[in-house]
């Protein structure tokens, strides 16, 4: 972290590890105001919107560690900008990554836009990533965080030069443990807080009920790989390949020989056809179908604010997903296309493609066709 010191604004979102970004920065000597945003206001007062107890949380981590806080409504722009591009991607019949939209519109242009103003010089969020300027190139670079188990970089390869030069992830250098171990030795008041897996600021609540207060409904049917009905589903929108949970569908009896362990096998979602609106389920986590060898990218973003050449690099197609080695070529114009050395599991259609090169983040896209396994 620089010896110069800096007016920086950090998000604060009541949870233990922008907490402890606030604190190194102001350990350093760095003027920090912190910022709480609040993005969804829709049922705030139900009991799985918990923005009023994360304000809490942030206002009493500022009081402890001695900075000013101040609360920030960007409820507007998340609407526009990341839940009307949510709901029309469910309806469309792919399944979108909230977070990575969320995160370029609102944390990192939004939130960004509203710090310069209060003249900062850099903000800093609570991810674990690294942000490193390339002396040969100049250019900034988006590096994996430290801790294997925790990076976030996937949510943020859509990030600009602009964004990076102006970011610090004070985090992104530290093991989780002992993120924890500070919060602890610091006395911050939320310390054991558990981690937020909702959807982003929106929380944590029964997803289907979610979506059914937005997104038309049309149930249909459920067919096996022979095309033959295996069960209701409520709405394509509700589904995503791989999904194991909530199908319904009882044991069907099949040859165990084909299926790998007959009719006590777990059914998985393979294909969503909006068309017919028919949801394809097959037994076996193993099954052909819910394989690919290849996919293609659209919607690319390159952090380098130009493409990679064509080559060997690893990419992740879900979050926590170890890299998988590929090779990426350019399929036409706008458009990519990554072959991967070992068949990929349930890719799927509106998550991102990241590609890495070791631990650089190059960019990446969202997931238009998963080629299925030959």
């Amino acid at each position: 972290m620089s010896t110069t010191k800096h007016r920086i604004v950090v998000g604060l979102s009541g949870g233990v590890d922008s907490a402890v970004s606030a604190w190194l920065l102001k350990r350093a000597g760095h003027e920090v105001i912190g910022i709480f945003m609040k993005n969804w206001e829709d049922d705030d007062d139900s009991q799985y919107c918990s923005s009023r107890q994360d304000f809490l949380d942030a206002a009493a981590v500022a009081d402890v560690i001695g900075i000013e806080i101040e609360h920030v409504n960007f409820a507007a722009e998340y609407k526009d900008r990341v839940f009307a591009e949510f709901l029309r991607e469910y309806q469309a019949g792919r399944t979108p990554n909230p977070d990575v939209l969320c995160n370029a519109e609102i944390k990192f242009k939004a939130f960004l836009d509203h710090a310069l103003r209060l003249g900062a010089e850099s903000i800093a969020t609570g991810h674990y990533a690294r942000v490193r300027k390339s002396t040969a190139s100049g250019r900034y670079e988006l590096l994996k965080g430290l801790d294997p188990a925790k990076d976030q970089s996937y949510f943020l390869y859509r990030l600009t030069q602009a964004q990076l030069a102006k970011t610090l992830f004070p985090v992104g250098e530290l093991q989780k443990t002992e993120v924890r171990r500070l919060a602890l030795e610091i006395g911050l008041p939320n310390a054991k807080k558990k981690d937020s897996t909702g959807i982003c600021f929106i929380g944590e609540r029964p997803f289907r009920e979610f979506l059914n207060r937005y997104l038309q409904t049309r149930p249909g049917s459920i067919k096996d790989e022979r095309g033959r009905v295996i069960g209701q589903h409520m709405g394509l929108s509700f589904y995503t390949l791989g999904q194991r949970q909530g199908l319904g569908i009882g044991g069907l009896k099949a040859d165990r020989a084909a299926k790998g362990g007959g009719e006590h096998a777990p059914w998985f979602v393979v294909r969503k056809d909006v068309a017919t609106n028919t949801l394809i389920a097959v037994q076996g986590h193993d099954h052909l179908w819910l394989l690919s060898n290849a996919l293609t990218f659209d919607d690319a973003t390159w952090i380098a604010g130009r493409a990679p050449m064509p080559g060997r690099y690893s990419a992740k197609t879900r979050y926590r997903q170890v890299d998988a080695p590929c090779t990426l070529e350019l399929a036409d114009e706008g458009r990519y296309r990554l072959m991967f050395d070992a068949p990929q599991w349930a890719v799927t259609p509106g998550q991102s493609a990241v590609l890495y090169n070791n631990d650089v983040c190059l960019g990446g896209g969202m997931i238009a066709v998963a080629e299925p396994f030959s």
